[in-house]
Formats: C-alpha cells, structure tokens, sequence
C-alpha cells in the first residue's frame, strides 16, 4: 500500500515514513500544499495522512479541493488542533478520520487499516475471496482451510490485488504501491511474484490483462 503524507514537521515527517515502513506500508512525504497533487485518484495513493497548518496554506483547502473535484482516496487528518470545531470541519469536509497530535504510532497505524478496509468495502480483519481468506493484520491466507505458505512481498502483491478484486489493477500502479518509500519496482520483479502467487493459489485466480495489469477474480 502507497501512502500520501503532507506534513512540513521536519521531525515528525521522517520517522512517520520509518514507522510506515516497518508495517510494509510504502509513502512519499511532502512538506507543502503546492506540491500535493491537485486530484488524488489520479495519483495512485491508497492512503493520504494530511496535517492542517502548512507552510503555504490550509490543509482544510487541499481537502474541500480534493473532495470537489470528486476524490475518493481516504484522507486522514493529522493535526496539533484538538478543537472540536476543527474536527468537526474535517469530518465534514471529507476527511475520513481525525488523529491528534501527539498520537501513538500503533493507533494512528491501526486507524490507517481501518479506513483502508472501508475504502476497499471489507468490514472485517479477514477477506474472504470465495475459498482464498486474507488476514491482512496477521500476514495469514488460507486457501479452502489450508495455510498458504507466502513471502512477504507476495502477500503484498496478493493484497494490493485483493483490495479490488475483480477490477484490473495497472502494473504501474502496483510497482508504485510496492516500492520502499515510493521507488518504483522492476516490472520484472512484479512478474516473478505472480508466478509464484499463480502457483501457490492457483493460475486461474489471477488473470493477465495484457498491456494493462492484472486482475484476481473474486
């Protein structure tokens, strides 16, 4: 999963990518509101962790902005603002979620799953794929009740693809979504992990789309 931070914290910036990191979560961290991207589905981030007083503006602009243009990425709102106006008017305006400063590192990873599991319409720790069940929290798959013996980076892969199964996932996306700190895998390296994923869950379970990507039948 590729997160968005925007945090001008010079501090707080760099150990919140280490903490991302270590929970296999890839990130690019900007500093200032001109160097958000102006949509964010178009940006390919599953995930944007958003503070609200910024050098050059309002965190409050870049969400209502994001929001109008028809953005569905999750955002999340970090911020040293405890008021309740404040995050009532984050909550309104799209965010969905409000962390305060200073916040554990473990819950605001936690409250990153747990947006991410409602963006991608799964309500529990466990995704159920017909037989293939996912545990994304304990690194577990079974497949028809039998522990699937998996790498790391094929139970990212397996996992990128799974939060959309049924759609087709570009292979630019999924090289940028695997990358530690945002730098793009070999597409060679991508498909060497499908085909040890093929071979352990089956072939037909994840279909090429040739000059596209890929896609895991749900």
């Amino acid at each position: 999963m590729h997160l968005l931070l925007i945090e001008d914290d010079l501090d707080l910036g760099p150990a919140l990518q280490a903490a991302l990191k270590v929970e296999g979560l890839s990130s690019e961290w900007r500093r200032r509101a001109a160097d958000a991207p102006p949509r964010l589905d178009d940006a390919q981030f599953d995930c944007v962790l958003l503070d609200l007083s910024l050098p050059d503006g309002s965190g409050f602009d870049l969400l209502r902005r994001w929001r109008h243009a028809g953005g569905q990425t999750p955002v999340i709102v970090i911020t040293a603002r405890s008021a309740l106006d404040d995050r009532l008017a984050g909550l309104d305006g799209g965010a969905d979620d409000f962390v305060v400063k200073p916040f554990a590192t473990a819950e605001l990873i936690s409250r990153i799953r747990a947006v991410l599991r409602r963006s991608a319409r799964q309500a529990s720790d466990s995704w159920t794929l017909g037989d293939l069940v996912i545990e994304p929290r304990r690194h577990r798959v079974q497949l028809a009740g039998q522990a699937v013996a998996l790498s790391q980076r094929e139970f990212q892969v397996l996992l990128e693809l799974a939060r959309e199964p049924g759609a087709v996932v570009a292979k630019s996306s999924l090289a940028q979504r695997l990358a530690p700190l945002g730098d793009p895998m070999d597409f060679a390296a991508i498909e060497v992990h499908m085909s040890n994923l093929r071979r352990k869950i089956g072939a037909e379970r994840i279909r090429t789309v040739r000059g596209v990507g890929y896609l895991l039948e749900s």
